[in-house]
């Protein structure tokens, strides 16, 4: 794979790149760069996880070393329940990503506990509060915990051991939603001053919930990797997707963050009276047909839920069954 292959497959359905002269830089000069994505451990690993995962994948394929943080502390200091609990739920995040495709053999897994009460990580957490900011501090913090009157301050030490996880794990790239930006850009300004270089950031999307609106576990509003055939077809039936519409669609977002990068086409069967069967060799053939009204909702639904379980049906059977959490 040559060097611009490597560039576009790198970056493929990014968001932004912080910053693009850097990665060419770090992949003219290195063969095995080290690219990592941290995860709380979550009981529903859903589409938004998944479109990270793809992106690792695709580092994986252009030559790269990837590291995956199960944020076990994290999620402890973010009141996600006892180590107990959380260590159970990190083992079934682990599998569920490899069974999503992640080669086993090129990526590493590691808990937080494993080096984040060691004494140089800690006394870096404490050097880094010196140089940040309480109002720094909580812009940084997720939405959830940033939107309470009175946050703990364990979920504003949180953002600080994000950005020096990024050190510590010696990683050259980190990858992460667009929700992880005031993170990194707290990582890219404050670690030189801790003597670490700074990251490279690929931000991917943030996608749409099934309704349109912002994802959300409470809302209920997305598919996850447990959720059986039939309710992946039922949650899609019921997706929003209005005709000519392409911002903001779900349906679409899961046809080009989804099932282009795994399979590199899209068909869609319908019967000869509505036009016949159509393949897509590219999203962007598959969104112009759809602005002209080319495309019915329906038709886009169905040929999205055939992918999206075939997809989760590879992942079920190397589980050997989600329901066993």
């Amino acid at each position: 794979m040559d060097f611009e292959q490597r560039y576009r497959l790198v970056t493929r359905n990014v968001e932004e790149v912080v910053v693009e002269e850097e990665l060419r830089d770090l992949l003219r000069s290195s063969e095995k760069p080290r690219a990592y994505v941290g995860y709380e451990p979550s009981g529903e690993i859903h589409l938004g996880h998944m479109l990270t995962v793809q992106k690792l994948m695709d580092l994986q394929h252009a030559g790269f070393e990837i590291t995956i943080l199960l944020a076990d502390i994290h999620a402890y200091l973010n009141e996600k329940g006892t180590f107990e609990k959380i260590a159970e739920i990190a083992e079934y995040n682990k599998r569920v990503f490899i069974a999503l495709g992640l080669d086993e053999d090129k990526v590493k897994f590691v808990l937080g506990s494993e080096y984040q009460l060691e004494k140089d990580y800690m006394l870096d957490v404490l050097k880094m509060a010196r140089m940040t900011t309480l109002n720094r501090a909580r812009r940084s913090m997720d939405e959830v915990s940033r939107s309470k009157e009175d946050p703990m301050v364990s979920q504003m030490i949180y953002p600080l051991m994000q950005a020096l996880d990024i050190a510590h794990l010696n990683i050259d790239v980190a990858v992460g939603g667009m929700d992880q930006r005031k993170i990194h850009m707290l990582a890219r300004e404050n670690l030189p001053k801790l003597g670490y270089k700074a990251p490279i950031c690929l931000h991917t999307p943030i996608l749409a919930g099934l309704d349109g609106q912002k994802m959300s576990s409470s809302k209920g509003n997305f598919i996850s990797v447990a959720d059986p055939p039939e309710v992946v077809v039922k949650k899609l039936e019921k997706a929003y997707c209005p005709q000519k519409v392409v911002e903001g669609n779900p349906v679409l977002e899961i046809a080009r963050y989804h099932i282009f990068p795994r399979f590199g086409k899209l068909s869609i069967e319908r019967d000869i009276k509505y036009g016949g069967d159509v393949v897509y060799e590219n999203f962007d053939q598959l969104k112009k047909d759809y602005l002209d009204g080319k495309i019915h909702p329906l038709d886009l639904k169905m040929a999205v839920a055939s992918y999206l379980n075939n997809i989760l049906d590879s992942a079920r059977k190397r589980l050997g069954g989600l329901s066993e959490r």
